[in-house]
């Protein structure tokens, strides 16, 4: 490894090392209580190494729900073109969705932050529409399960595709939201997805 990459190396783990701790802070003390000194603190680097890779903390706050977007959406972006029925994609989907934040509730906490009070985090336009954009892209693909359900016949054709949507991803996240945080760790993955399973019955 050249100095050069081992340089490029050196400063992408400080970057991670930053978000990291950024992560946890908002998990902890949510999004107002956080301040750039106490992300330093946790990072173990100094207030004016933040700045050397992040404008602001809506910039640090901005890309960490921006990463778990696109690192979600890997998961999820061909799933309308997959094998199986509407509804078996649909459960599959469900429960992909729900073991993402199983595996990372910090992340649920910050997105449901950003989905509930966006307008009072002072984010840049351009912060808000590229987190809009890259939610959007994962609720998409609720939309593309639907529209196949249609096309087969397996679905009413007098479903609004849009409506569904909201309301798949909506129950999604108010049963995670119920459960993720509370009772005996080892059962919440079971509790959660055999609710979410019973409750999407309703729409297939």
């Amino acid at each position: 490894m050249s100095s050069e990459e081992r340089r490029k190396k050196e400063k992408e783990n400080r970057k991670n090392s930053i978000l990291k701790a950024a992560r946890k802070l908002f998990f902890e003390r949510g999004f107002k209580s956080v301040t750039v000194d106490l992300i330093a603190a946790k990072a173990e680097v100094s207030k004016g190494s933040i700045y050397l890779y992040f404008d602001s903390k809506e910039e640090i706050y901005t890309q960490i729900l921006i990463s778990a977007n696109i690192e979600r959406h890997k998961e999820i972006e061909n799933f309308a073109r997959q094998e199986g029925t509407a509804s078996e994609l649909l459960l599959k989907y469900a429960r992909v969705y729900v073991d993402f934040f199983l595996e990372n509730n910090e992340l649920f906490r910050i997105l449901m932050t950003f989905m509930l009070h966006a307008e009072n985090m002072n984010l840049t336009e351009e912060q808000n529409t590229q987190l809009i954009h890259t939610t959007n892209e994962n609720i998409r693909t609720i939309s593309e399960i639907l529209q196949k359900g249609v096309d087969t016949g397996e679905f009413s054709d007098r479903i609004d595709i849009r409506q569904g949507q909201n309301a798949i991803w909506g129950l999604l996240n108010g049963i995670i939201s119920l459960y993720i945080y509370s009772g005996a760790p080892e059962k919440r993955s079971e509790r959660i997805n055999t609710t979410v399973q019973e409750s999407l019955k309703v729409f297939i």
